[in-house]
């Protein structure tokens, strides 16, 4: 019998692999992997609902509120499902990212909860995280680039500078080693939005009895790490998935990144 020749793979096919290892390196269903982007910022929550990214209603409710188009570049496409460069060799992270994360953090991020959010860049998570933690929370959002932490500011008044007003901002945006972090203050829940060599120590630190934090470890090859802290202190760190980050800089002696 002849034997059939081998069948060629269309390049459809070749695309939709690529795509499913992305997914996989993501952590999420293959028919996800950037592909949940729309034209609409309820558009594209609602794309993360369908998809399976988004599991939780206040996740939902908090991304929709907060218009990912204003902490984004002009004339980019916000409301794709990837991440966009915000200058400063920095990147606003893809919509699924962030469903990611917050669905990690959501039952530390309540009604009065304060949240740490290392590595601010544009703005959008912290904000995101403002609606979760209601009226009495509070965010800090930090970053060791002082452009960034300006361009925070001016993305966040554009519709929500009442989270900047005083005498008790729900969202204090500062310059800051997030290596460091703020020392003094405990946290129910810390985002670091950039890879660090190891899991910084401070930051493990600051996590209140119960606090959880999500931190991206790794030089070459990153993973992202959820590391809770019980209620008798002691710690567990998880390995979630694989992702590529950029690097969370340390502030050098003098003041300057």
């Amino acid at each position: 019998k002849t034997p059939s020749p081998p069948r060629r793979r269309c390049p459809r096919m070749i695309v939709l692999t690529r795509r499913a290892i992305a997914a996989v390196i993501c952590g999420i269903a293959p028919a996800a992997a950037w592909m949940s982007g729309s034209t609409t910022n309820a558009g594209l929550v609602n794309n993360l609902v369908r998809d399976k990214v988004i599991r939780d209603s206040r996740v939902a409710t908090a991304m929709k509120e907060v218009d990912r188009a204003d902490f984004c570049p002009p004339a980019s496409r916000p409301y794709d499902d990837r991440p966009l460069s915000i200058g400063h060799q920095a990147t606003i992270s893809a919509p699924h990212m962030h469903a990611h994360v917050l669905g990690l953090l959501k039952d530390n991020l309540v009604e009065g909860s304060r949240a740490l959010d290392v590595g601010v860049g544009s703005g959008y998570l912290a904000t995101v995280m403002a609606q979760m933690v209601g009226e009495s929370g509070k965010v800090i959002g930090m970053d060791v680039i002082p452009e960034l932490v300006d361009l925070s500011r001016r993305n966040v008044q554009k519709h929500w500078h009442r989270l900047l007003a005083p005498p008790e901002p729900r969202v204090v945006l500062t310059h800051g080693d997030g290596w460091a972090g703020v020392p003094g203050e405990l946290f129910d829940a810390i985002h670091v939005g950039a890879a660090a060599e190891s899991i910084p120590r401070a930051l493990v630190d600051q996590l209140k009895p119960g606090g959880r934090m999500i931190v991206p470890v790794g030089v070459d090859r990153q993973a992202l790490v959820l590391v809770e802290k019980r209620p008798d202190g002691t710690v567990e760190e998880k390995s979630l998935f694989g992702v590529m980050y950029v690097p969370l800089v340390k502030k050098r002696p003098g003041g300057a990144a």
